[in-house]
């Protein structure tokens, strides 16, 4: 009988020690709740940049006034351990591009825009072949029909695709149409209203062999209609620029109470495109991450673990920043010190978060997901999800073994048609939208930072392989060089 009264008695202590331990972590949720709705500084300093800066486009001196005003912009929140990391890489800028389109000997003037990390001269002259979605079975399906060509591509899945078809990004779509032989590629948009992409075709981050373009959504599905009663043909001639430039990540440090040498990143990419100011394409993200820092340094917050608040550089020409970071980290023997990453990457208005693909993680997200609801359950409804994907900041880390998290934006849908474009400007911004993912992944951040024990931990080296292949990713690894494992 005593033990059994021993046995409640210790089972009661337990509960009541997680029920003041979830207490405590809603308590601080409800001071992030109170600080950011009271002053959120991520939509006003994202209009000054935008207005005063314009497009953050890496290696640029624009890009670098991005650099100073973001490490001004965290100095200035008391923050004092705020760091330049500098790296040099080889970057890319656009210059003049003619493309015409048309018969042999009747072409006529086309609107285009070149796609990132083409050549710095290029003129050619050759036929259109259509080659659908641009995915390995379509040239499988036409062998040999592109080569000395220049391929005809759509940038997601054409309607009337198989169902289940999976589509690859604009630079993987690019290396395939190299690889068969193709001297040229023009992509089609999918967003209509005749809006132009630019972004990189490069899987590498370096310049490739072809020229590379994108056309609207109307004159590409026009052009697809042609092609099938007569031959067409395209010039392209086009210069850019290419030169090895300097950039910096900007990097702020809260150490960490308990485990300081634990490390649990928030960060998001600083640069953009420069048709246009990035504000969607990554103002909101980055500028979230910098009101997130913002509102710990407020509340004086100090998690067990050591947080970092990051923007990262280089990003839309290939994760030059984040992969600078992880490779140094890999040389110096500190990487794996770098236990969670939160990645902000045209993040707003959260429904919820991504496990980032790893199932032992979801019950952790699950939980704290409930005390945010306590919080504010008319916006934040702990729609979580578990998937893994590529082509963000979040990449080189988890090619290490690193988990990862990102919010699940529940955005209008209609701000994405200006991704990549000129189009892409201040005015999309809604202001209770970035507020909302100040709110929320803050108070994810801190409860992965403090928690007793992280969801997941670092997956080993053929682990991280066999997580990579369970998510369907060691293709597009492999055409993006990525892959460094052998079968």
């Amino acid at each position: 009988m005593q033990l059994r009264n021993g046995l409640i008695l210790l089972t009661s202590i337990l509960f009541l020690s997680c029920s003041v331990e979830q207490q405590s972590q809603v308590s601080i949720f409800q001071k992030i709740n109170e600080e950011v709705l009271a002053n959120s500084r991520a939509y006003e300093t994202l209009g000054e940049a935008t207005s005063t800066i314009g497009h953050r486009l890496t290696g640029s001196e624009n890009g670098a006034k991005a650099e100073e005003y973001t490490y001004n912009l965290l100095k200035g929140y008391g923050m004092e351990d705020v760091q330049y990391h500098p790296f040099e890489v080889e970057s890319w800028s656009r210059g003049d591009i003619e493309v015409k389109i048309g018969s042999r000997t009747n072409k006529e003037l086309a609107s285009a825009v070149t796609l990132a990390h083409s050549p710095v001269e290029a003129d050619i002259n050759a036929e259109i072949i259509d080659m659908g979605n641009g995915l390995e079975a379509d040239y499988a399906a036409k062998p040999g029909a592109v080569g000395g060509k220049i391929a005809l591509v759509y940038i997601g899945i054409l309607p009337g695709s198989p169902e289940g078809t999976s589509n690859l990004h604009r630079s993987e779509k690019t290396a395939l149409a190299t690889q068969n032989g193709a001297i040229g590629i023009i992509i089609i948009n999918q967003v209509p209203g005749g809006v132009l992409l630019t972004g990189t075709a490069s899987v590498t981050g370096s310049l490739i062999p072809i020229p590379a373009v994108c056309i609207g959504r109307e004159d590409g599905m026009a052009l697809k209609e042609k092609i099938k009663s007569q031959r067409q043909y395209a010039s392209i001639s086009m210069t850019n620029f290419s030169e090895v430039i300097k950039a910096r990540n900007v990097i702020a440090t809260i150490k960490g109470s308990e485990l300081p040498d634990e490390i649990v990143i928030a960060g998001g990419h600083l640069d953009s495109w420069d048709l246009a100011t990035g504000a969607i394409d990554n103002g909101i993200g980055s500028f979230a991450v910098l009101d997130m820092a913002r509102t710990f340094q407020a509340l004086k917050l100090k998690p067990k673990r050591t947080v970092k608040f990051i923007m990262f550089m280089g990003e839309e020409e290939g994760l030059l920043g984040s992969r600078q970071l992880v490779n140094e980290a890999i040389a110096n023997g500190t990487i794996d010190q770098i236990k969670y990453v939160m990645n902000q990457d045209m993040s707003g208005n959260p429904k919820g978060f991504n496990a980032g693909g790893r199932p032992e993680a979801v019950a952790f997200f699950d939980e704290v997901g409930a005390q945010i609801m306590s919080i504010d359950s008319t916006t934040f409804k702990n729609d979580n999800s578990n998937g893994a994907g590529l082509h963000s900041d979040h990449q080189p880390f988890m090619l290490q073994g690193i988990p990862y998290t990102s919010s699940n934006s529940n955005l209008d849908r209609s701000i994405y048609g200006c991704y990549h474009s000129d189009c892409d400007d201040f005015d999309l911004v809604n202001k209770e939208h970035m507020v909302n993912n100040v709110r929320f992944s803050s108070m994810m951040l801190y409860a992965l930072a403090d928690a007793d024990e992280l969801p997941a931990k670092k997956l080993n080296d053929l682990e991280t392989k066999e997580f990579l292949e369970k998510r369907r990713l060691k293709l597009k690894l492999k055409i993006g060089g990525d892959w460094r494992w052998d079968d």
